[in-house]
């Protein structure tokens, strides 16, 4: 079972917080207990389980992320000057995996899903949500 799940981003780099629309999809999809596999596609994207209480862890990791890796000091800035974005993208990583539990994402009470945008603003990102049901 799979959906694609689009989302556009305002800035350059932010945190989005997608925890509700694969909410949305693991209802649609009508799995009650398995694993819901998450996919960023793009070079320059990723995805991370983060605090999402408020907006000040999200914007605490753009904020390191950031100072420990700057514009426009990299080799490949040459080309398009996103190097920055193609580092963070590599070292958050593109995929997470959660189970699934009685319809809903088993995450903690202040957990939540974020799409990581490093080279934005962008009209159109996706990410592949594949959900996994339990046999039984």
């Amino acid at each position: 079972m799979r959906e694609i799940l689009e989302l556009s981003t305002g800035q350059r780099e932010e945190l989005v917080d997608i925890t509700r629309q694969v909410t949305s999809a693991i209802h649609r999809l009508g799995v009650h207990d398995g694993v819901v596999h998450l996919y960023a596609q793009g070079a320059t994207a990723a995805l991370m389980i983060q605090e999402n209480w408020d907006d000040s862890v999200p914007r605490d990791v753009v904020d390191l992320l950031q100072q420990h890796i700057p514009r426009g000091v990299w080799r490949h800035d040459a080309q398009d000057g996103n190097a920055d974005s193609h580092l963070k993208a590599g070292i958050v990583g593109p995929s997470e995996s959660i189970p699934v539990i009685a319809g809903q994402p088993g995450l903690s009470t202040w957990q939540g899903i974020f799409f990581c945008e490093f080279d934005g603003p962008r009209r159109r990102r996706t990410v592949v949500l594949s959900v996994t049901p339990l046999a039984g």
